[in-house]
């Protein structure tokens, strides 16, 4: 064994089965071997978290928009990678959408690659899209390092992103199947959609009010996506995943298709479970988001998911706009941008829920961390403290909490439906590998973070 330089310990370290005492030993930016609390070898650097802390691993979001190039001014890699690592976050996955130009050619994903270099304060890799007629472009995007695709079933709200139709995924996912890819699913069909808005204009429905919004995107619109991407699952054996699910009632139409033994998967966001639409103020359009917060009963079943296996991770779909796209002096749901921020905050979010309904920790982690890195094929790098992992770590103190404040929010835009809360949680430093880039409010390095592709060492 290469004799470590940092060894970091701890009496309660969360590992993949266990949150116990242990040392956490680093050489050259990764973890080679974890041992008892006493086990330090001479000579290294020892970091060691006092009784009120948990070591744990790094974070992973695989569902985060960035929007540069081109949307900059929504988002960008500095602000939103300084974020994450503020947030613990110490990979992160970015979306091909709402920058200019789109991540759907090989051409656009260099273009991203370029805007992202030497800007990251954390490890980024990167989403493809399927859009209509782009088939021809998937294998060239896969064999650059792309870790898998999105497509829209629904308008994206982007004209360079269009949705997908059911023969466009017929033509894309055989492809995607032979090349053993990932597609991940907005699972919102239009005409449920369409429907809901048309009888809303009909009744002449208040904008203002949530209930108008959350009426527009009803639950069939996700329940019949979920079913068609199941049937789509079970005849190409394309991997599926579907994105920020929100309705309980497709639930059981996911668990058949896991119980099918199909390759099927699914995420949902700390917004859904979270907050309910019964509390959203009318004008509060800091609370729109595509597929909508739904009813308290359901955020319910949604944690029973997650306790059953059926939803797999909690990922944050960071999904920013400058404030005056949110419309909030109008207070209009129906033409506000849907998208919440909450990338810096999601671990502190999740463990103030999940402590209240008697999850551990090591449940968190699993959520936030392992089956991340397992969905984008990191899991042999990223996502759990064990041995040939990077060294990304966060120092938490899980008995601590913090307020919501502007001030204390690194990502470009500060609106957020989270303001004020009082979470359960503090990141007290941020490790990549074996370096700590952050430590209470302050960032100890220059932007380090590497760019993630598919297949690279």
């Amino acid at each position: 064994m290469n004799a470590p330089e940092l060894v970091i310990r701890a009496r309660r370290v969360v590992l993949p089965d266990v949150v116990a005492s242990a040392s956490v030993h680093v050489h050259d930016g990764r973890i080679v071997a974890v041992g008892s609390f006493d086990d330090v070898p001479r000579g290294c650097e020892l970091i060691e978290a006092d009784d009120e802390t948990v070591v744990a691993p790094g974070v992973v979001d695989t569902h985060v928009h960035i929007n540069e190039p081109g949307r900059t001014e929504w988002e960008g890699f500095a602000t939103a990678t300084r974020a994450a690592a503020a947030g613990g976050v110490t990979t992160l996955v970015e979306m091909p959408l709402n920058s200019v130009p789109a991540t759907t050619t090989l051409e656009g994903l260099n273009t991203k690659l370029a805007a992202a270099r030497a800007q990251c304060f954390v490890d980024v890799g990167f989403w493809g899209g399927v859009v209509p007629g782009n088939t021809d472009e998937l294998a060239r995007m896969h064999a650059a390092g792309v870790v898998g695709f999105k497509c829209f079933l629904v308008p994206s709200g982007v004209d360079e992103f269009p949705h997908v139709t059911e023969t466009d995924l017929r033509a894309a996912m055989p492809e995607l199947a032979r090349l053993g890819a990932l597609l991940i699913v907005h699972a919102e069909l239009p005409a449920p959609i369409d429907a809901a808005l048309a009888a809303e204009q009909r009744t002449q429905a208040d904008p203002r009010c949530y209930a108008t919004f959350l009426n527009s995107r009803p639950k069939a619109a996700e329940d019949e996506a979920v079913a068609l991407m199941i049937r789509l699952c079970r005849a190409t054996g394309a991997r599926v995943h579907i994105v920020h699910h929100s309705s309980a009632t497709s639930l059981k139409l996911i668990r058949a298709a896991k119980e099918e033994g199909l390759p099927f998967t699914a995420e949902t966001c700390p917004h859904y479970l979270t907050f309910a639409a019964e509390d959203v103020p009318d004008g509060a359009t800091e609370f729109k988001c595509c597929p909508p917060i739904r009813e308290r009963a359901n955020r319910e079943e949604l944690w029973r998911a997650l306790n059953d296996g059926t939803l797999d991770m909690i990922v944050s779909d960071h999904s920013p706009c400058p404030p005056e796209m949110k419309r909030r002096e109008a207070g209009d749901f129906l033409q506000a941008w849907g998208g919440i921020s909450s990338l810096q905050l999601r671990l502190p979010i999740i463990w103030s829920q999940a402590h209240a309904r008697k999850f551990d920790l090591r449940q968190m982690f699993d959520w936030l961390a392992a089956r991340p890195a397992r969905l984008v094929g990191l899991e042999q790098q990223k996502g759990a403290i064990k041995v040939g992992c990077d060294a990304d770590m966060v120092i938490f103190k899980p008995e601590s909490s913090l307020r919501v404040e502007a001030q204390m929010l690194y990502h470009k835009h500060k609106l957020t439906p989270y303001a004020g809360q009082v979470l359960r949680g503090v990141v007290e430093m941020t490790f990549l590998r074996g370096v700590k880039i952050y430590e209470r409010g302050e960032f100890l390095t220059e932007a380090t973070g590497a760019l993630l592709m598919r297949g690279a060492a």
